[in-house]
């Protein structure tokens, strides 16, 4: 079996050879860059499975790399902060990044956001494999439509833009319409596991894709909150 391959990127050297050294020794093969311009020629050159990345760089910022990775493709990104500001994680969540930590961190717990991170992405593989099995490549509800095979959606005619953890979200609840999903279940399908930070990473992702999708919160036509229970998208009110 092939071990999974890392991209850690950290302009602190010592950082980057702690946990080098630390996630070789967990089983997995690990690359690393010492600022975003190399990070981006060795994500295109290497393929990494996933990537871990500190968002303060100099010349190009860990938001700039990230924005790049998301944009052209679905490998999943780790967030490396040494700044507990809210709106320095929302916005890596917003670029598409599917989890943050904040610097001084547990190796320990790093390895084991990864795990988390691969295990959601071979199961949401072995799901991809079944659409040519019985499930509809095409979800439709009310102008809003999503193609699984091309991981792109289309609303009243004209693409939206959405994060991969985004489609996650939304290619869930349109699955089973009128079924209402709760928080801890769409942690568990779209993130992987529960993490206590998970939390605030749902709110932000609801809150990102009400907003793309234009619903009115008072009164909204796409994604409904049933209060002490989840969401869902269609069926009754």
């Amino acid at each position: 079996m092939s071990k999974y391959k890392i991209l850690v990127v950290d302009d602190e050297i010592k950082i980057l050879n702690l946990i080098k050294n630390y996630l070789e020794n967990e089983g997995f093969s690990v690359i690393t860059a010492d600022g975003g311009k190399k990070a981006l020629e060795l994500f295109e050159a290497e393929k990494p499975d996933l990537v871990v990345l500190d968002i303060m760089m100099p010349e190009v910022s860990g938001y700039d790399v990230c924005r790049k990775i998301c944009s052209s493709s679905d490998t999943p990104v780790i967030m490396l902060t040494a700044r507990s500001e809210e709106v320095d994680k929302i916005l890596g969540l917003e670029l598409g990044a599917d989890d943050y930590i904040t610097k001084p961190f547990s190796l320990r717990e790093l390895a084991a956001r990864i795990r988390v991170v691969l295990r959601r992405l071979k199961r949401q593989d072995l799901q991809e494999k079944e659409l040519g099995h019985g499930r509809e490549d095409i979800l439709e509800y009310l102008g809003l439509s999503l193609d699984l095979k091309k991981k792109s959606a289309v609303l009243e005619g004209k693409p939206l833009s959405l994060t991969p953890t985004e489609f996650k979200i939304l290619a869930m609840l349109m699955g089973s319409p009128g079924v209402v999903f709760s928080r801890l279940q769409i942690l568990e399908e779209v993130l992987g596991e529960y993490y206590e930070g998970y939390e605030r990473s749902l709110d932000t992702h609801m809150s990102n894709l009400r907003k793309k999708l234009g619903d009115d919160p008072a009164n909204p036509r796409y994604i409904k909150t049933v209060y002490g229970m989840g969401y869902k998208i269609g069926g009754q009110s």
